[in-house]
């Protein structure tokens, strides 16, 4: 089951010839030319590509295999590790070092991806241990909800995906063995919201499109089948949990060191080892406890003109930030704020020309689908390069359900200053704008094959160029209330390397981990309690964040210093962007190719 999203790739670049270890230690490959790599891995590998995992086709906008449901059995897997095979051997024909800098990095990310993704199956074998890996609410509700083609035309293909369904649940339930009760619980709950898919909505658009009544009635039938295995597999679930809960046999959700390592290199290469990465964060923690300090002196006696300023600095930081974040949204008001402020920053970040805007791409604010949610806060769902035009949408949770308390613990965390920063983060210009960038990469396999270190990367470092401009602030300068709760927030990025690295690795407790997040990060006790959730079902994802982040930066930094006056913000942005979603590392090779 391939991962474009969470299980990307990794680069094992040299600093003189980018050569993966394996491909070095082999024997030398003919030369190849462009046009050769191009008509073998261009159109003709991606659509083998998208032939051999259509949901995941599906995702990018490529709709010519979409009726496809594989069922994720024995032979699924076996078919997937003949296609590893074929292709990796069609690429280790082509000797990468005679390939120009664009072509030699393209096959670069097709051989790792395609290695990460043999790991997976043989090693990590995350395909039996996390049942929520089977899930088919993505790919059914993007074809329903992207006018890729005219109503009829994608509700028969629904209707064919349907016919698939009961084999594809029956597969993913024999596949569960040993799994961890976190990811068992989160496959229930999001299957249940599955079902959502599958309601009232696709019912209405079936009512009001020019089906034949043969095909509804086929439909209705197919999609009764479809509940029924769909309800089948949580129950099964359901049953499982209770059973190791009772027998407390369950696998554990931390993965260990060695697999860190391995899954840290594939999803990462920032340059560092994971464990140097955890070793930079504890020192810029260190480094964001000062800087906050000095602006909580400053506050203080606007804050609390009578009262003296406590010894213990985090004691101090935690109560500024306590006082500032009692500006927030209403529970009912929060999804809306959110959608407030987009054109406020698409009008700031032109104005100030930091990036080329496109206003011809679509963002639509919505809350988060059932399917999807109990992971994250926010997240951008972005079309794939096939189908730029499509809607990209930005999932916002509600407070829906939570207790008056919970309510006001999220509100507080996401105040009126942190809930700007988000929003820089997920839309503009962040995710939203850097992924419509990829999306028009020259090449197709840098943008379909990202780097999540990058994309997070950008993102976190759009939060910190957006300040840097004058935004928040009167007159280009920015309040230190401002600056305070945005230190908080990459104090977020920051811990986030830590808290992922020392619970998978060092076997952090719970209660230790919430202890670094409220007390040393200054995160609410809901937002740890979230965090604490998401890295025991997540796992090297949360250091993307910082790691990204630190290589964009300090790359810029080395240019500005180098270039001097010459150095042109925006033309760094655009043309950092311009190379679809593919490594920092790789970026800055092809950026100043001398300095490989």
């Amino acid at each position: 089951m391939i991962r474009l999203r969470d299980s990307l790739l990794a680069l094992a670049l040299g600093s003189a010839v980018w050569l993966p270890l394996a491909a070095a230690n082999a024997a030398p490959a003919p030369a190849a030319t462009p046009a050769a790599f191009r008509a073998q891995f261009g159109d003709r590998f991606l659509d083998a590509f998208w032939q051999q995992f259509p949901d995941a086709a599906i995702g990018v906008g490529y709709y010519r295999y979409a009726d496809r449901l594989p069922a994720p059995d024995a032979k699924a897997r076996a078919a997937e590790h003949a296609f590893i095979d074929l292709w990796q051997a069609r690429l280790h024909a082509l000797d990468p070092a005679t390939l120009p800098p664009a072509e030699r990095s393209d096959w670069l990310l097709i051989d790792n991806q395609l290695e990460a993704e043999r790991w997976h199956l043989d090693s990590f074998r995350d395909w039996q241990w996390n049942p929520a890996n089977y899930n088919v609410a993505d790919g059914f509700a993007l074809l329903l909800n992207t006018d890729y083609a005219p109503l009829e035309t994608r509700l028969r293909t629904v209707s064919r995906r349907l016919l698939q369904v009961p084999a594809y649940y029956a597969a993913a339930q024999a596949n569960i063995e040993h799994p961890t009760r976190e990811h068992t619980q989160l496959a229930i709950r999001q299957n249940e919201g599955t079902l959502e898919v599958f309601g009232s909505e696709l019912e209405a658009q079936i009512r009001g499109s020019k089906l034949s009544a043969a095909e509804r009635a086929q439909f209705k039938t197919r999609i009764v089948a479809a509940r029924a295995a769909i309800t089948g597999y949580v129950d099964f679930l359901k049953a499982l949990d209770a059973k190791l809960a009772a027998n407390g046999e369950a696998r554990s959700f931390r993965i260990g060191a060695t697999d860190y390592e391995r899954k840290f290199e594939y999803e990462i290469q920032s340059g560092y080892t994971a464990l140097e990465l955890f070793q930079r964060a504890l020192q810029e923690k260190e480094r964001l406890h000062a800087r906050m300090d000095a602006i909580a002196d400053t506050l203080w006696p606007k804050l609390f003109p009578d009262q003296p300023k406590p010894a213990d600095r985090l004691d101090k930081i935690g109560r500024v930030i306590a006082k500032l974040s009692e500006r927030h949204a209403t529970p009912a008001s929060f999804v809306d704020d959110v959608r407030r402020q987009i054109p406020a920053l698409e009008a700031w970040v032109t104005d100030h020309q930091l990036i080329t805007l496109d206003p011809s791409k679509p963002l639509q604010v919505r809350e988060t689908p059932a399917y999807q949610s109990g992971v994250a806060v926010a997240g951008i769902q972005s079309p794939g390069p096939y189908d730029p035009g499509a809607k990209t949408y930005y999932n916002v949770a509600p407070l829906t359900g939570m207790t008056p308390e919970q309510a006001e613990s999220h509100l507080r965390e996401y105040n009126n200053w942190i809930l700007q920063i988000l929003n820089i983060h997920e839309a503009v210009p962040g995710h939203y704008v850097q992924l419509i960038y990829s999306n028009r990469s020259p090449s197709r396999i840098k943008s379909i094959f990202g780097n999540g270190a990058m994309v997070e990367g950008w993102a976190v470092y759009g939060e910190r160029m957006m300040l840097e401009s004058g935004y928040g602030g009167v007159d280009g300068v920015v309040p230190p209330e401002m600056w305070l709760m945005y230190s908080k927030w990459n104090l977020r990025t920051v811990c986030n390397t830590i808290l992922d690295y020392s619970v998978h690795v060092l076997g952090m407790s719970e209660a230790d981990a919430k202890q670094l997040l409220t007390r040393e990060a200054f995160q609410s006790q809901a937002e740890a309690d979230g965090k604490w959730r998401r890295v025991s079902l997540t796992s090297v994802q949360l250091t993307s964040y910082f790691s990204g982040y630190a290589e964009i930066y300090d790359f810029r930094e080395r240019l500005k210093q180098a270039q001097g006056p010459r150095f042109d913000l925006r033309a760094f942005h655009e043309q950092l962007l311009s190379y679809g979603s593919a490594p920092v590392r790789v970026i800055r090779s092809l950026m100043q190719p001398d300095e490989r």
